[in-house]
């Protein structure tokens, strides 16, 4: 299933760009393809343990190991809405054993939220692989009156300000999704920022707060206890991990707000190593047991294992969400120094 942010991608554009590719490939030395990688490759990971962005990264990491007969070490580097790993990468050595696995909030988001985040998203980085989108699921405690998102607003409704919902912090594609939805919807929930989705789901499983949006991967085990109760998902349409719940879209009409995860490069990595990067993600997108692993946590894939997303096409759907989230950063009015 080809996920609705990926299918406006040109048919011609991908074919184009997968002869590139091969072309480029064809036209590297032997020596060059072999001789990469000779020690471990360090995926940083901008986000705590526990969250979207490590699940998907620890599964990755040891396949794209497998595939290029090297080891691939994830290592979390928290802090500042993604910012400080993200910053790491930036300023890493140019040599193909520094990579960043992340999620568009860090990538798209924080150039518009902070006021220097340290790092640009499209100088710094080279594309290697869009892996897939990810949908974020409105959840409440099982407790919580409402039974779905009409019963939720009309409550948010009778009683301005006075329902809260919690996120991963300031800035966070969970908060902001939260200011849609008040912007959208026409309510006033009120935001608690935590350090990391794991201790906002916490509170939010002991009753301490109602509510949050969470990434599916963070929250599926929750909802298949019954632990927490799932509303509405945020992408345009239903998850095929969830098929019995709405998508907030079809209560709140115009309502979007997936991310994507992909792995980037810093610039300045030499082009063959960049190239026997791309072709390990290619070949472990193609594989069967990957795809399902990934799927089963919630990831939407990119592409198809016969067509991945190009590296040009990547870089297209980055600038389209930079564009789109400093508009709603713009709106919403958040900012973070």
């Amino acid at each position: 299933m080809v996920h609705p942010i990926f299918r406006h991608l040109p048919r011609r554009t991908l074919v184009a760009g997968s002869l590139a590719w091969l072309a480029c490939m064809g036209a590297l030395p032997v020596q060059a393809q072999t001789a990469y990688p000779g020690r471990p490759i360090v995926m940083v990971v901008p986000q705590a343990a526990g969250g979207t962005n490590d699940i998907v990264g620890r599964v990755v990491g040891q396949r794209l190991g497998e595939v290029l007969g090297g080891s691939v070490v994830v290592e979390n580097r928290p802090g500042a809405g993604g910012n400080i790993g993200t910053q790491a990468v930036a300023r890493s050595p140019k040599d193909g054993y520094t990579l960043l696995l992340t999620i568009s909030s860090s990538q798209a988001i924080n150039p518009a939220l902070y006021k220097n985040p340290g790092f640009d998203p499209v100088k710094d980085f080279r594309p290697v692989s869009l892996i897939g989108a990810v949908p974020n699921v409105l959840l409440v405690h099982p407790s919580f009156p409402a039974k779905n998102v009409a019963e939720l607003l009309a409550l948010a409704k009778a009683k301005p300000g006075h329902y809260q919902y919690a996120s991963a912090g300031n800035g966070t594609l969970n908060h902001l999704l939260g200011e849609m939805l008040n912007t959208t919807a026409g309510v006033s929930l009120q935001h608690v920022p935590y350090k990391g989705v794991a201790p906002a789901i916490n509170d939010v499983l002991g009753g301490q707060l109602p509510m949050l949006f969470a990434s599916l991967p963070s929250a599926l085990s929750h909802i298949q206890a019954g632990k927490l109760r799932a509303l509405a998902v945020s992408s345009p349409a239903r998850s095929p991990v969830l098929p019995d719940v709405p998508a907030l879209a079809e209560t709140v009409p115009g309502y979007n707000g997936t991310l994507w995860i992909g792995l980037f490069a810093p610039a300045g990595v030499p082009s063959e190593v960049l190239a026997r990067l791309q072709d390990g993600m290619a070949k472990a997108l193609a594989s069967k047991d990957f795809r399902a692993t990934l799927e089963r946590q919630g990831v939407e894939l990119a592409g198809t294992p016969e067509r991945p997303v190009s590296a040009e096409q990547f870089s297209a759907i980055l600038n389209e969400d930079i564009a789109k989230w400093a508009r709603i950063v713009k709106s919403s009015g958040a900012a973070v120094d």
